[in-house]
């Protein structure tokens, strides 16, 4: 039997570059086939935080550059943190923005969650950011970029898109209005329903549990499943996330690495004071 596991590490012991192969992105596996996910936010914008967190058991992790205090570099450090472990790292740049989409899958990123998509045409624009010409408009630089491992990976560009999973956000009026549109634009894997800016925009800010934003949500997790998308949110109580997955949904946040600081360690005070 051949010491070399693959003609590619042969190739490499010969003197030749290691080639790779484009990871594969089991959350996007899970939304086809309806698996329930459960997620962590991370806010931290630490990478050790983010690496026991990938140790936890969750199925996914949201790195958030909207709110949470990152930069390229804590994303691309908190990429890095949890490679390797079971579970799926999701990228929120701080805007649906394609330069900015661009910078954060070079980094590696597969799994994008953009806010703030309020119609049809934004959610297109979306799709064309990720996707290479002639279908998209994403720039060419995987040669440069931790994506394409800097060129050792064959065919990168034309197979990169199989492997890439793309979840817009709905979180106001004006895309609550245009969801059935926004859920069949082709390419769009998920749509995640932000119920914070959502109650806002609905007029019950601070208010997402009011009666009206919750048959809101239930209408849209309806409308995203007519068309054969997955519908997906964010719920810290475990009685909500239970009903959103009882409505049809396949990935919730059902918590956060800043609240879960912050609670066990008012639990922790309580037993002293």
């Amino acid at each position: 039997m051949s010491r070399f596991r693959s003609c590619q590490e042969k190739n490499y012991a010969e003197g030749h570059f290691m080639s790779c192969n484009i990871p594969h992105n089991e959350f996007k596996r899970a939304l086809k086939e309806h698996r329930r996910q459960l997620g962590l936010w991370l806010a931290f914008g630490s990478a050790t935080a983010a690496e026991i967190s990938a140790g936890s058991g969750f199925d996914w992790l949201l790195v958030d550059g909207e709110h949470g205090p990152n930069t390229l570099t804590t994303i691309l450090d908190q990429l890095r943190a949890v490679h390797g472990y079971p579970c799926t790292p999701i990228v929120r740049p701080a805007s649906p923005d394609p330069v900015m989409i661009k910078q954060v899958l070079d980094l590696g990123a597969q799994t994008l969650l953009l806010p703030m998509v309020n119609t049809s045409e934004q959610a297109q624009l979306m799709v064309k950011a990720v996707r290479y010409a002639p279908e998209g408009i994403r720039g060419v630089g995987a040669v440069l970029a931790r994506s394409g491992q800097w060129g050792r990976i064959p065919d990168y560009m034309r197979d990169a898109t199989d492997e890439l999973c793309i979840v817009v956000q709905v979180e106001s009026r004006e895309a609550l209005e245009n969801i059935d549109a926004i859920a069949a634009v082709d390419g769009i894997d998920g749509i995640f329903i932000g119920p914070a800016d959502l109650s806002a925009s609905l007029g019950y800010p601070d208010d997402a549990d009011n009666l009206v934003v919750q048959d809101a949500i239930h209408k849209a997790f309806d409308s995203i499943l007519r068309h054969g998308k997955a519908a997906g949110s964010l719920a810290f109580d475990d009685s909500l996330a239970k009903k959103y997955f009882e409505w049809g949904a396949s990935f919730i946040a059902i918590a956060g690495d800043t609240d879960l600081y912050v609670r066990a360690m008012e639990q922790e005070l309580s037993l002293f004071r």
